[in-house]
């Protein structure tokens, strides 16, 4: 793994807004959508967002600096405590009460403190299967990694809902991945990415989790999986009945508006909301709003004045 440093090309004293400006620089760069010919330029790319990942977070540029993680922001294992002659095995320390009452102490370097505690090298590096209450037990295998996940909310359109739509995932790490909706979605469902998430410390990527949030629309009220629209109407149109455009989310639809229609008279379109989770869709209903002519109508008006209409 590169120094992450030299990676983004800026040096050891740089600062967070430089480190921050250089990554969008490379990151844009060396997106693989901006290079599809170049066989790298994934490679690089990942690259490029591991160090940001550590120098883009205080504490973990801290750590680097220090020497307590190396460039993929594993802990350092820094060994054992030696003796004179640098015996590995010398921080093992044989501490006796008497005869018969020996017992070895394990001190560990770097680290401070008890070894099994909290974040200790052997949690950071084998996940959880090092914790105190395991070691009583007598735990010899490591329970799976379960880093690596990255938690992202998508806004998404009524439209692109109904019509099970390919969408574009933003990941914190600039990478963008285009994604098809399930055909049934619901508002604040999650789906799960397999291996697009954060990169583990033992190679590999986690999930990513997507929490679909439905956006506010300005046409469409959601009930259920039925979808409400207002539908502007003429006064001449209301009072004769005509063939009218309605939108809905997969395009506009002709209705027919009988004649001598009230504002709020409904007109069901069946199939037009949202996708039903057994198959199908819900409805779309359509609220006649009657309209007056901009700027008024004289022969109208004039009407109404002779008493010859309204009676």
């Amino acid at each position: 793994m590169k120094n992450p440093y030299d990676v983004l090309g800026v040096p050891k004293g740089a600062s967070a807004k430089d480190i921050k400006a250089a990554y969008r620089r490379l990151a844009k760069k060396y997106h693989p959508d901006q290079r599809p010919d170049d066989p790298r330029a994934k490679e690089r790319f990942a690259e490029i967002g591991q160090a940001y990942e550590i120098l883009g977070d205080e504490e973990k540029r801290r750590a680097f600096d220090n020497g307590e993680i190396d460039a993929a922001g594993k802990p350092r294992f820094h060994g054992f405590e030696g003796g004179a002659h640098g015996d590995p095995f010398a921080g093992f320390r044989r501490a006796g009460g008497g005869p018969g009452r020996a017992h070895f102490e394990f001190r560990s370097s770097g680290m401070g403190g008890d070894p099994f505690s909290g974040a200790d090298i052997f949690s950071e590096i084998f996940g959880h299967a090092f914790s105190r209450g395991e070691e009583r037990r007598g735990a010899r295998t490591a329970r799976p990694q379960e880093g690596g996940e990255l938690k992202v909310t998508l806004p998404v359109s009524v439209e692109e809902v109904a019509t099970a739509a390919k969408v574009t995932v933003a990941l914190p790490d600039g990478r963008r991945i285009a994604v098809k909706l399930p055909e049934y979605v619901e508002d604040g469902q999650t789906i799960r990415l397999r291996g697009q998430g954060a990169e583990t410390p033992f190679g590999g990527r986690g999930d990513a989790l997507v929490t679909l949030k439905l956006r506010p629309h300005k046409r469409y009220r959601v009930e259920g999986r039925d979808l409400h629209v207002d539908l502007p109407v003429s006064l001449r149109d209301a009072v004769l009945g005509a063939k009218v455009a309605v939108e809905t989310p997969s395009g506009k639809v002709a209705v027919r508006v009988p004649p001598w229609s009230s504002s709020d008279r409904t007109l069901r379109l069946k199939g037009r909301g949202l996708p039903l989770k057994g198959g199908g869709h819900g409805d779309l209903y359509a609220h006649v709003r009657i309209m007056l002519p901009e700027g008024g109508d004289a022969a109208l008006e004039a009407l109404f004045r002779e008493g010859k209409v309204g009676q």
